[in-house]
């Protein structure tokens, strides 16, 4: 059976039962996992270092940074203190990096590599530092990037029973593409995440470098046994409780995906903020079915959003409005109304609030408000900026997507199909994504919908199994497989496909899960 028509509960059980080795945590209040990292730096300085580091496998770059630059006020002369204060000024997974900062802080080390080197007792350290020195050093951040990886990739030849090393350089070798997914090189990461993960079970970078190395649909099932146990090694950590679903996500287990962005946004409701933890609990909620809890935090995000607010928060209340509209097929939604600023956003969540507005349109017979949406997305061209992870063809696609229904509320069905095709091949050229999806409206979703109204069932049947092996579990290409296998009278898949949508009869709202 293919790996998207496997029951969604079916996949939640075997979670529970492929964890890895139960986990001892390092004392800590609260706890982040454990490693062992021998380092030349005062008894003193070592919880504070020690727990940076976790902090920093756990990307929790400002915590880690304080708890850095406490290591280096006990102790002023412990080199890696600076390292570690240094290394959370990169986000190699963001494409993000503040070098000033980084040289200013190894400037409190010593005035140049050669005097910083000096500070470093032995041959293990002074290669930390160096790889640091090439992080931060001259030319532009895709060459640094590159130096960095290989200084760490020498240092593991250099000390093979490093396993701090091989954590970094595994991180290191997924930043290299610039926050894109190059699959060669996250499999690569993968593969040695996965064999720290084997012998240091509750080590945080292990099992959060797996997990971003398999978050895809073709590889999340490598990284399952990392996002059962990452929660439960670090507790302590925000991100740890999301990251988990980026695996959970990538398999259609909505239920891991509410749950656990639900710790994640913080255990106070009443302050949660519109962001990519609130999106991602948005998403997961309209995929059990469960539009009219989906609707109540995105009202709840609205009301409690500050009246000075990051361009970020901003463009996450758009993105989750525009999932909510679509997946509910809310045409009508009231928050469609609300004025949201996005004049500082970056492209695609521009893209992706003028294309749902324009889709709702479309959707209510309002042509016109197509017309507007496919404008909108023209006018962004390429002097808006693009954030990480972001694709420039996605906006294209979202107008294209527009235009195609333009063409086919004028009668002109088939060139609408045509062109929605074409569209679907270039997605077939893009890296595979992860996470609530940029096209809001999958592609091949909509196309096969589009050709079961045409009557061609068994051309729908593949287009909606496309979608569901590029997106498992999601609820309206469910649907349409099943309406398009039965009318192409395939009952295997058509069975298949409608028992993963009778396992959430118990959560969606009353009529959700029905086949129409």
């Amino acid at each position: 059976m293919p790996a998207f028509l496997r029951p969604v509960r079916l996949i939640s059980w075997l979670a529970l039962v492929s964890v890895v080795a139960p986990v001892a945590l390092l004392a800590q209040d609260p706890p982040l996992g454990s490693l062992t990292f021998p380092n030349s730096g005062s008894a003193a300085a070592q919880r504070s270092f020690i727990r940076g580091v976790l902090l920093l496998h756990s990307f929790e770059y400002e915590d880690a940074a304080k708890e850095f630059q406490t290591a280096r006020q006990t102790d002023p002369a412990f080199a890696l203190a600076y390292w570690g204060d240094a290394m959370t000024r990169t986000h190699g997974l963001w494409n993000e990096q503040d070098s000033s900062a980084a040289r200013k802080i190894l400037a409190d080390l010593g005035p140049t590599p050669e005097a910083r080197a000096a500070k470093a007792p032995t041959a293990r350290e002074r290669g930390y530092l160096a790889a640091v020195e090439a992080l931060y050093g001259p030319g532009s951040k895709p060459r640094r990037d590159t130096l960095y990886s290989r200084a760490m990739a020498r240092l593991v030849t250099q000390f093979p029973d490093d396993d701090e090393a091989k954590a970094f350089y595994a991180l290191s070798l997924m930043g290299l593409s610039q926050g894109v997914r190059n699959v060669a090189s996250y499999v690569q990461a993968g593969a040695i995440a996965l064999e720290l993960l084997e012998r240091h079970p509750d080590h945080p970078g292990a099992a959060h470098y797996v997990i971003h190395a398999f978050d895809d649909p073709i590889h999340a099932p490598l990284g399952l046994r990392a996002a059962t146990a990452y929660s439960r090694i670090a507790p302590g950590a925000d991100h740890a409780q999301h990251m988990t679903t980026h695996i959970f996500l990538a398999l259609g287990m909505w239920p891991e995906v509410v749950a656990q962005n639900t710790i994640a946004a913080g255990a106070d409701s009443s302050r949660w903020q519109a962001g990519h933890y609130t999106v991602w609990l948005g998403y997961g909620l309209t995929q059990e079915g469960r539009f009219r809890d989906a609707h109540g935090l995105l009202q709840r995000l609205h009301v409690q959003l500050p009246a000075t607010v990051t361009a970020g928060r901003r463009a996450s209340l758009a993105i989750l409005r525009a999932h909510q509209v679509i997946n509910a097929e809310s045409w009508d939604d009231p928050s469609l109304a609300w004025p949201i600023d996005l004049t500082d956003a970056t492209v695609v969540p521009r893209a992706i609030d003028a294309f749902a507005q324009g889709y709702a349109g479309q959707q209510r017979g309002d042509v016109s408000a197509a017309q507007r949406g496919i404008s909108a997305i023209r006018a962004l061209g390429g002097s808006t900026p693009r954030g990480y992870g972001e694709l420039p063809e996605v906006p294209r696609i979202l107008a294209g997507m527009l235009e195609a229904g333009v063409l086919r509320a004028g009668g002109n069905q088939e060139k609408a199909i045509a062109m929605l095709d074409s569209l679907g091949k270039v997605v077939e050229t893009l890296p595979v994504d992860f996470g609530p999806p940029d096209l809001v409206k999958p592609v091949h979703e909509l196309l096969g919908a589009w050709l079961l109204a045409a009557g061609r069932a068994r051309e729908a049947e593949q287009a909606f199994t496309r979608a569901l092996e590029l997106a498992p579990g999601r609820l309206r290409s469910l649907q349409g497989l099943v309406a398009a296998a039965t009318a192409a009278n395939d009952p295997e898949v058509a069975g298949t496909a409608r028992r993963n949508l009778d396992t959430l009869r118990d959560v969606a709202d009353p009529g959700v899960v029905a086949i129409r």
